[in-house]
């Protein structure tokens, strides 16, 4: 044997005992990022997408400084464009379309589908819950959007551009989506471990998390009722028959309650740190004022002109009329303020103040309405008892909150009066729908998704210096879409009516059905 071909056989030796030694799934790892990883733990994920879901629609964005004023809980004193509705134009709203998809839904999706691999329905059913939660949002506040094939750029098959969907499939979607995550709910496997100290909800507890469900089904069902009450009943039917019911008490509200470690903290008291713009709204004072509404003093600070009186300011003024109304109107309550501001001392304890997804109060409502019309096998007598429930419910949760005891006899005296004793009828569907607006104080989204659907309060209308003379019926699409997915937002556009503040979504486009709205 020459030398050369020495050489040659101890080398390709050298070279298989190296294959064999090594393990070869790690050769290409130093082409993988450890800042970067592909995969995580679904407690964490879950963790992350719950907070980003709460605190993008319930926040200081889209509620506080948007919807909150659309809905005319707020009002804005000082830079009074989103109460114009001037700031709230594609280019100022396209973060609540875009933002949801890249962040939290997506992050969900892994959640669900990790979930659903290792058959643990306590992992992947609350993930669903929020996946609905965040799309009702989408859909109520734009209308048509990408549903059924959104989140897919990344499986075979999917598309970076795609479709929208109809609102009336997307509902039938979130209908279907609600219905198995309480039905997994109900027969857990056993070697299931939940999400525990991952869940900033309700600590993995799977009852509470099908009461979420079925209380999120049965919104969903009563806001298509006036466009189609067979579904509406057929689904209200459901949720209130499906396993674990509905919220029976406010200790099953959908809550996160914010560390306020100053890293997770309720973003409406992180905006009240350095801005002073919000005030209440006049609409929202002036159905609380004459009734002498125990909540008044939790949602609300006296004004600065006579701290002996609360009063609201009128929505939608140019500049120099919003800042008469800086002292002569009441701030937000003290408990939605951090302490120390940049413009005085309020609150302390804001940071931390729970974000409620959805209450019992809101149950009640629901059920109140119901009633009324007589749908979902519910009678009509018991109307008056569910209205009086969520009225009870709703002090007694920001009394909770806010650590501002409201006695029983207080409550009691409150619904005794004239005006607040339940009339029935029309009368009676106006009520219910005005006190479930005001019990939805802070969940600017649904008061304004509710305004539209019922009409009521007939006094929310546009301001005197709005850049159009009507409340918006939803919000504009994302500017980026049209360079990304311009073929699938003009088939949208062209099926839903024009991309502007007066095209109603499906759900809302027979507003004579509705019997508060006449």
């Amino acid at each position: 044997m020459t030398r050369s071909t020495i050489y040659r056989v101890a080398a390709a030796a050298a070279v298989t005992a190296g294959l064999v030694a090594c393990d070869n799934s790690t050769i290409t790892n130093i082409n993988v990022d450890p800042n970067r990883p592909t995969d995580a733990p679904a407690g964490a994920v879950f963790t992350n997408a719950a907070q980003l879901t709460i605190a993008r629609w319930l926040g200081s964005g889209y509620s506080f400084s948007q919807t909150e004023l659309v809905a005319q809980h707020l009002a804005k004193t000082q830079y009074p464009d989103e109460d114009r509705y001037a700031r709230l134009l594609a280019a100022s709203t396209q973060g609540s379309f875009n933002n949801p998809y890249t962040g939290e839904l997506e992050n969900l999706r892994q959640v669900v589908k990790k979930g659903q691999t290792l058959n643990w329905a306590g992992t992947s059913a609350p993930a669903m819950v929020l996946q609905a939660l965040g799309f009702q949002y989408l859909t109520d506040t734009f209308g048509d959007v990408p549903f059924s094939a959104a989140l897919a750029g990344d499986s075979i098959g999917g598309s970076l551009a795609p479709a929208y969907d109809t609102q009336q499939s997307i509902y039938t979607g979130l209908f279907s989506i609600l219905t198995n995550a309480s039905k997994a709910l109900s027969t857990p496997s056993s070697s299931d471990p939940g999400l525990g100290g991952a869940d900033p909800l309700y600590g993995g507890d799977f009852t509470k998390w099908q009461k979420f469900a079925n209380s999120l089904h049965a919104r969903l069902a009563m806001r298509i009722v006036n466009v189609d009450p067979a579904t509406a009943d057929k689904e209200l039917r459901a949720a209130m028959a499906a396993p674990g019911g509905l919220f029976a008490s406010n200790a099953d509200n959908a809550t996160v309650r914010w560390p306020g470690d100053g890293v997770f903290d309720n973003s409406w008291a992180t905006v009240a740190k350095t801005r002073d713009d919000n005030r209440m709204s006049q609409t929202l004072m002036n159905v609380m004022l004459p009734v002498n509404d125990p909540r008044i003093p939790i949602f609300a600070m006296p004004t600065v002109a006579d701290p002996t009186k609360y009063a609201g300011m009128p929505n939608g003024l140019s500049t120099s009329a919003a800042g008469f109304w800086f002292n002569t109107a009441s701030r937000p309550g003290a408990m939605f303020y951090p302490g120390v501001t940049a413009y005085g001392t309020y609150g302390g304890k804001g940071a931390s103040l729970p974000s409620f997804a959805m209450t019992y109060a809101e149950v009640q409502f629901i059920l109140a309405e119901a009633a009324e019309r007589g749908i979902a096998g519910l009678s009509q007598s018991a109307a008056a008892g569910y209205y009086k429930a969520g009225i009870t419910a709703s002090i007694q949760q920001w009394a909770g909150a806010s650590g501002q005891a409201v006695p029983q006899s207080a409550i009691d005296a409150f619904l005794a009066q004239p005006s607040m004793t339940y009339s029935g009828g029309t009368a009676g569907l106006k009520q219910i729908a005005v006190q479930r607006w005001v019990a939805l104080y802070t969940d600017g989204g649904n008061a304004w998704f509710e305004w539209r659907r019922t009409c009521q309060p007939s006094t929310i209308a546009a301001g005197p210096a709005a850049i159009v003379n009507y409340v918006p019926r939803r919000f504009q699409y994302s500017t980026t879409e049209a360079s990304v997915n311009a073929v699938n937002l003009a088939a949208a556009i062209a099926r839903q009516g024009p991309d502007n503040f007066a095209t109603r979504v499906w759900w809302d486009t027979k507003p004579t059905a509705a019997p508060t709205c006449n």
